[in-house]
């Protein structure tokens, strides 16, 4: 009867497949949280109105994640740091030409793609500091320059969205096609975890313990009150429209 038992639990401990963590939790959080202010400042602007309000609260609040992630990037933990994951063009286009090799974390290709998708988002949501639609939403920061100088920044703006429609696109066709590939990139971002056998030969785990969250909240905490003050320059602030 024991062995019976034995032989019937050992399918099922075959089936169990060896996990390593590659995204800490900050990381994953900052992930999410960006998605969602993102989102939130591209449906906000479209309806327009009085939902513009919301616009800024997202806008800033996208400002202070990205923030967090440029300074995650240096000193967060293995896969999060961008020494890991970005590489030289040459390097890059010698992994397109050549097999397609596994990597843990970020792949030249795709670590070039979201640095771009984060200068592309910087860039907005630093410009929407200094815009204003003349007449009932301006960021925090227009009362400290030039009509001449919030038109420019405006017009940044307005242009830049384009381009990060583009670039949301792109992401969401990669995952796509990694999905049907069999490798999905969207529940390591949810867990943490990637299969072994889907990362190369002596990939190391990355920290996630205590420490790293508590730098992170540290972090995170400081940002939050960056955020506070600029939507509390935003909305107690005189108009400066015209």
């Amino acid at each position: 009867m024991i062995n019976l038992v034995m032989d019937i639990k050992k399918p099922s401990q075959q089936r169990t497949t060896p996990q390593l963590r590659i995204w800490d939790l900050p990381t994953r959080l900052f992930h999410w949280l960006l998605v969602l202010c993102v989102t939130g400042a591209i449906v906000t602007v479209n309806v327009g109105g009085t939902w513009m309000d919301w616009h800024v609260r997202f806008g800033i609040a996208s400002f202070a994640l990205l923030l967090f992630r440029v300074i995650w990037g240096l000193i967060g933990s293995r896969y999060a740091r961008f020494t890991q994951f970005i590489t030289s063009p040459a390097k890059t286009v010698a992994y397109l030409r050549g097999p397609q090799h596994k990597e843990a974390g970020h792949s030249p290709l795709g670590a070039w793609s979201v640095v771009a998708m984060l200068a592309l988002l910087l860039l907005q949501s630093t410009s929407g500091l200094f815009t204003s639609d003349d007449v009932l939403t301006q960021g925090p920061f227009v009362q400290f320059i030039s009509n001449d100088q919030v038109a420019w920044f405006t017009r940044i703006h307005s242009f830049n969205e384009y381009f990060i429609y583009a670039i949301i696109g792109l992401h969401l066709v990669a995952i796509t096609i990694f999905s049907v590939r069999g490798r999905g990139l969207v529940k390591p971002m949810l867990t943490g975890d990637a299969p072994k056998h889907t990362l190369p030969t002596g990939t190391q785990t990355a920290r996630d313990d205590w420490r790293v969250r508590v730098a992170a909240l540290l972090l995170a905490v400081l940002l939050i009150g960056l955020a506070w003050w600029l939507l509390d320059l935003t909305f107690n602030a005189p108009m400066s429209f015209g």
